[in-house]
């Protein structure tokens, strides 16, 4: 067993039990050490993430390649950011306790094990890892009713799509004989046609990755979710781990079943449609930003699935792209809905933004700057995330999804740009200076938002690597 290939999980996994011994002594506060040393643990892991092998370990379940390291590291970024922009908020409610910080490591190293996964078994482990770290953090504040309904919500609905996740993987193994990837690949190659049961199976696999990314039909939880949970732990929802289960959806229709392309392109064309088309409609009614972002998050994943959907290596490169640019850009948004605070009380509404422009002019831009690349306005880079995928499906002859992207685009401007008005246009009292943390947070968002086209080639080229990876 090549144990060099798993140091970065080793080393989250280490680094959490020491902070759980280190919070339960009976010493004074120490969640902000810990809070430090979580961060660090993080950015320790992208390193050794960057140094990591190419090969297999624990007998072909765990995997590490390029596909990996490139979806390692957004994964990894996405936590670290979501740690950074809860730690003042925290400490503003009353939540800073040892536990938060605890519950995001143990979430980053189930999505580490979830992208490594070379097995249905090893699948389902750090789903699960993941799955039950975000139904605590979702109810994290004990004292309000919306959180612990929040965190019961997604609990019930997630262990549904887990035993949905089991059903599929236990019809795959009846028919492939295994749980590893490359003998189920191996089996669906040499059997001549289709085994009904085999693409049940693939199909309630697929319905429960759809609803760990929040897919139309499976997104009820979405925005009742989003809105429950407090606000750190929203954007933490809506980045990091959506990622990763965009990874394993890739890793898993592309990888094993990728010659039942034909069965499992029909269902994400529908889930892209769908998602598309609830994200910019439902969205329009909304007053509650964070219920606003919690479609607008639907409606990103039906662009993202747009590049699954079609099926080709330009269509992966463009979701794994489209992915990159969406967690920066969703964090950077989240980071300025944590910030909004009046008289040190934690606002939520839409029209709660009125008078930012003129009380924080740097945050209001950075806003601004986030919604107009979530609608993918040039030269920003959401436009680049959006132009990938969309000339994806062109190539392939999809024009259907094309067409709905770009129409549904254009919808969903319409609800950006009425933030940047009420931003601008509506008047509002001041608002309570925001924490240094933030603004970290808003810059480094906020600079690879605006600068992306400048230096597009890096990510690029670490895409295709990433694809050349997962498709051979």
């Amino acid at each position: 067993m090549n144990w060099t290939l798993v140091l970065p999980e080793l080393v989250l996994a280490t680094a959490g039990l020491a902070a759980l011994v280190a919070g339960v002594l009976p010493r004074r506060d120490t969640s902000f050490a810990i809070n430090m040393g979580v961060f660090g643990a993080m950015l320790l892991a992208a390193v050794l993430v960057l140094a990591q092998p190419e090969g297999t370990a624990f007998a072909g379940q765990y995997v590490s390649d390029d596909f990996t390291r490139f979806m390692k590291l957004l994964v990894l970024a996405g936590a670290a950011l979501g740690l950074l922009v809860a730690m003042d908020w925290n400490v503003k409610e009353g939540l800073s306790k040892f536990e938060f910080p605890l519950l995001l490591l143990f979430s980053s190293l189930g999505m580490m094990v979830m992208v490594s996964a070379n097995d249905l078994i090893a699948l389902y482990l750090g789903l699960e890892l993941l799955s039950l770290s975000l139904y605590v953090i979702a109810a994290f504040n004990r004292d309000s009713e919306r959180s612990a309904e929040a965190g019961l919500k997604y609990f019930i609905l997630g262990s549904l799509a887990s035993g949905l996740l089991l059903y599929g993987a236990s019809l795959v193994y009846g028919f492939a004989g295994s749980t590893n990837f490359d003998r189920i690949a191996d089996a669906v190659g040499a059997t001549e046609g289709v085994p009904f049961g085999l693409v049940v199976g693939l199909v309630f696999v697929l319905a429960a990755l759809a609803f760990k990314v929040s897919a139309v039909p499976f997104h009820m939880w979405t925005p009742d979710v989003y809105e429950g949970a407090p606000t750190p732990v929203t954007a933490f929802f809506a980045s990091a781990p959506k990622v990763a289960a965009i990874a394993l959806l890739t890793r898993v229709a592309a990888g094993p079943f990728g010659e039942l392309v034909d069965q499992w392109q029909q269902v994400l064309i529908l889930a892209s449609l769908g998602s598309m088309i609830l994200g910019a409609l439902a969205a329009i009614g909304q007053r509650n930003i964070k219920r606003l972002m919690a479609y607008s998050s639907i409606g990103h994943v039906g662009y993202a699935l747009m590049g699954l959907a079609v099926g080709s290596d330009l269509g992966i490169r463009g979701l794994l792209l489209y992915m990159a640019i969406y967690l920066f850009t969703n964090v950077g948004a989240f980071a300025v809905l944590v910030a909004m605070r009046r008289n040190g009380r934690a606002l939520e509404g839409i029209d709660d933004l009125a008078g930012l422009g003129k009380s924080d002019p740097a945050m209001a831009l950075a806003m601004t700057v986030f919604m107009l690349s979530m609608a993918g306005i040039p030269p920003l880079a959401g436009f680049f995330g959006k132009l990938y995928v969309f000339l994806a499906a062109v190539y392939g002859g999809y024009w259907v999804l094309a067409v709905v992207g770009v129409l549904t685009s254009a919808v969903s401007a319409y609800y950006y740009l009425r933030v940047i008005k009420v931003m601008y246009f509506d008047a509002g009292d001041a608002f309570d200076a925001r924490p240094t943390s933030i603004s970290v947070v808003l810059a480094g968002t906020g600079l690879f938002t605006v600068f992306f086209f400048a230096f597009p080639a890096p990510f690029l080229a670490a895409a295709q690597a990433a694809v050349a990876a997962l498709v051979g």
